[in-house]
């Protein structure tokens, strides 16, 4: 499963914020926009735990270095 790196940790918390950043991350990691909206439907198909668990699918947090 492809992944994108962001931090989910530490961020803004509200489910809006959290999509906008996983959209902006997994364009500049070259995903093409029904991978995009595939995502976000399903994470968007349930409740805000739903929502972060989708995303805790999809996003991997970057390194210390990063």
């Amino acid at each position: 499963m492809r992944k994108v790196t962001m931090r989910l940790v530490g961020e803004d918390g509200n489910a809006f914020a959290i999509m906008g950043r996983f959209r902006r991350a997994a364009r500049d990691a070259g995903w093409s926009a029904d991978e995009i909206s595939d995502v976000l439907e399903e994470a968007m198909a349930g409740d805000y735990d739903h929502l972060l668990a989708v995303m805790m699918e999809h996003v991997e947090e970057p390194g210390e270095d990063e």
